[in-house]
C-alpha cells in the first residue's frame, strides 16, 4: 500500500471513530434529558362540569391552542414521525378510549402536562409546546380540562416514544422542545383577563402564535418560520380589516394564500371578531423588528 493511500485510509477512519463517538456523546446528553424526574407540584384546580364550561373549552382548543393539529381532528391522538432518522413520535389519545388518557389523568396530570410539559412519571414530554401554554389561567385550564372530560372515547393505542438521530439532533439547538426545560415551573400562573377588545387580552390569545412567529413576533426565515407581525415587517401596511379579512379567507391584502399546512387560518377564522381585533391592538404594541422586505 502507498503512503497517500496509507494516509488517506488513516483519515477516513478516523473521521468515522469521531462521527461514532460524536454521535454516542449526543445520544447520552440527550438520554439524560429525557430521564430527568422534574418534582413539580401543583395545587388542584376545580372543573366545572356545565355546557358553558365545555362551550369555552373546545373554544380554546380548538380555535386558540390549536391541540388538532397534533392530537388529530377527533383528539385521539396520532403518529406524526415515523422513521428510522426521526424516531416514532405520538401525540396522546387524549380520549377515554382504548390508548387514551382520558380516564386515567387527574386534573394534576393535565396541569403538569399541558402547563409544565411533563408526563405522570415527571419526565419532559417531547414537542409539548407547554413554554406557551404555561401561561394558560386556571379559568381556562378547567375549561379545557372540562371540555376533554366530554369526549367521546375513542380507540387508538399508539406507540411508545423513541427518538431517532435527527430528533435528537434537533434537541441540541432547540431547547423548546423539551419545554420542561426551559419553563420556570415555580412562577404563578396569570389570571385569565376579561375578555374584551383590549390590548391586554390580545396579548393572552396571541401566546400560542409566538410557536411560529417567536416571542418577539417577528417571524423568521427557517422552514415553518411565522410572517414578521411587528410595524418593522410584513403587517406593517395593513389595516384591522386586512388582518381581519386575512385570517377569515387565508388571503393577504396583496393575494397571496395562506398554507394551511403551516399557518392555521382555517382554525384561527373560527375566533371572534372581537378576539382577532384583541389581537390586532396588542400587534399593534410591538416593538418593530426590522426584516427583508419591512
Amino acid at each position: 500500500m502507498s503512503r497517500t493511500l496509507r494516509w488517506l485510509l488513516i483519515v477516513v477512519v478516523g473521521v468515522a471513530a469521531l462521527a461514532i463517538g460524536g454521535s454516542y456523546l449526543v445520544s447520552q446528553r440527550v438520554e439524560t434529558r429525557l430521564a430527568r424526574v422534574y418534582q413539580v407540584e401543583v395545587a388542584p384546580i376545580p372543573v366545572p362540569t356545565d355546557q358553558a364550561a365545555i362551550d369555552r373549552g373546545q373554544h380554546l382548543v380548538a380555535t386558540i391552542f390549536f391541540c388538532q393539529e397534533c392530537h388529530g381532528e377527533q383528539l385521539d391522538g396520532s403518529l406524526y414521525f415515523d422513521h428510522a432518522l426521526t424516531g416514532r413520535i405520538a401525540a396522546a389519545n387524549l380520549t377515554a378510549g382504548r390508548g387514551g388518557i382520558g380516564d386515567i389523568f387527574r386534573v394534576e396530570d393535565w396541569d403538569r402536562a399541558i402547563r409544565h410539559g411533563l408526563g405522570t412519571d415527571g419526565r419532559p414530554l417531547f414537542q409539548m409546546p407547554s413554554h406557551v401554554y404555561n401561561r394558560i389561567a386556571d379559568e381556562d385550564l378547567a375549561a379545557i380540562i372540562a371540555y376533554l372530560r366530554s369526549l367521546p372515547p375513542l380507540d387508538n393505542e399508539l406507540p411508545e416514544r423513541t427518538i431517532g438521530p435527527l430528533n435528537r439532533l434537533a434537541l441540541l439547538s432547540d431547547p423548546s422542545l423539551l419545554a420542561a426545560e426551559v419553563i420556570d415551573h415555580d412562577a404563578s400562573r396569570p389570571s385569565s383577563p376579561e375578555p374584551g377588545v383590549t390590548v391586554e387580552y390580545g396579548r393572552y390569545l396571541s401566546a400560542s402564535c409566538t410557536v411560529c412567529h417567536g416571542e418577539d413576533f417577528a417571524g423568521g426565515s427557517g422552514a415553518g418560520a411565522g410572517l414578521n407581525l411587528t410595524g418593522g415587517g410584513d403587517l406593517a401596511n395593513w389595516t384591522e380589516d386586512d388582518f381581519l379579512t386575512t385570517l377569515r379567507t387565508g388571503v393577504t391584502p396583496l393575494g397571496d394564500r395562506l398554507n394551511p399546512e403551516l399557518m392555521p387560518w382555517e382554525r384561527i377564522s373560527q375566533m371572534t371578531d372581537d378576539e382577532l381585533r384583541a389581537i390586532w391592538l396588542y400587534l399593534l404594541t410591538l416593538t418593530a423588528v426590522q426584516t427583508d422586505g419591512g
